[in-house]
């Protein structure tokens, strides 16, 4: 039995010839974003990033295959240290122009409460699978039904992940790497006495979720927008859109469901609006009908009156 060193397997084999669904590329890790270079979904938590599904299949290895990054050269290191350099200061009485926003840049928006927090416990009434990993962060351990679960020690990562020009590492503790290997290598700080393999059980009936954290950004033609919620069910989940509003019923597969309507800032073009269910949130498309500037999601957020500007400033 080995254990296929592939980024998002992971998985312990005996028959060298068994599929092995992973990421070939290196991680990327880029003013906030994170995903892997092998493939195009960009998200900005590390639960999310951990999330991504792998997008090649192959065979499992015990060597570790993954390119290396090329060795940069003497043109973008003279760019880098030019982009570092300080800049000059400008005196207090100097007119300064307003800044023009970047559509990339997500602008405020509704802030939900935030998710509830992970069992501390497994669930006595849950059957633990085989071969179920460890949810704790930092730990990875498999289940092993041989090892009472009173002999067990959970040694993880009890904060989080903190990626910082370039250095990694948790917030829990002090250690710091350069390389995303030896980050994930970084041994816990932290032990528990049992591992936490299912967390807490379902409830009896469906649970009502009451909201749910959003974010937004926009450019001049549409709104993209991000509604946090784990495990939506693809199969179930609802999506209607309307010109002012949206109203979502999304369901999951742990037995909760989320539903709401939006109404909307500003009109949208329902037919060319979308949606699309990934592992940790619900992304829309929001297409503009009019092209208006939304410095909210909704019509009934609160915002400062500003609204934010899009695109290139007119000349005056």
């Amino acid at each position: 039995m080995s254990k296929c060193v592939h980024k998002s397997c992971g998985k312990i084999f005996s028959d060298p010839e068994e599929p092995c669904v992973y990421h070939p590329g290196p991680p990327v890790f880029h003013e906030g974003q994170k995903g892997w270079k092998c493939c195009k979904p960009r998200v900005l938590t590390f639960d999310e990033f951990l999330e991504i599904p792998p997008c090649t299949t192959g065979k499992h290895s015990i060597v570790d295959d993954t390119p290396a990054e090329p060795p940069k050269d003497t043109q973008q290191i003279a760019a880098e240290v030019q982009l570092a350099a300080p800049q000059p200061v400008v005196a207090a009485d100097s007119v300064v122009p307003r800044p023009t926003y970047s559509p990339a840049i997500a602008p405020p928006s509704n802030t939900a409460s935030p998710a509830p927090e992970e069992s501390d416990s497994d669930d006595p009434s849950v059957e633990i699978q085989v071969n179920a990993t460890c949810r704790r962060r930092g730990c990875g351990e498999n289940y092993n039904s041989s090892v009472s679960r009173e002999e067990e020690k959970c040694i993880h990562h009890p904060g989080q992940p903190i990626f910082h020009e370039g250095s990694k590492g948790w917030s829990c503790c002090k250690k710091k790497v350069l390389d995303f290997d030896d980050f994930l290598r970084i041994e816990g700080c932290k032990e528990k006495k049992k591992h936490l393999f299912v967390g807490k059980g379902k409830p009896a009936g469906e649970e009502k979720v009451e909201n749910v954290r959003n974010d937004f950004y926009q450019t001049p033609h549409s709104v993209n927008v991000s509604l946090y919620l784990k495990k939506i069910d693809k199969t179930q989940a609802k999506v209607e859109f309307s010109a002012n509003s949206i109203e979502l019923d999304l369901p999951t597969t742990d037995n909760k469901r989320y539903r709401d309507t939006y109404q909307l800032f500003a009109p949208i073009d329902p037919e060319k609006s979308q949606f699309k269910v990934l592992g940790t949130k619900l992304e829309l498309t929001l297409t503009k009908a009019d092209g208006t500037s939304w410095p909210v999601l909704r019509s009934d957020d609160k915002w400062s009156g500003e609204r934010i500007q899009i695109g290139k400033a007119g000349r005056v």
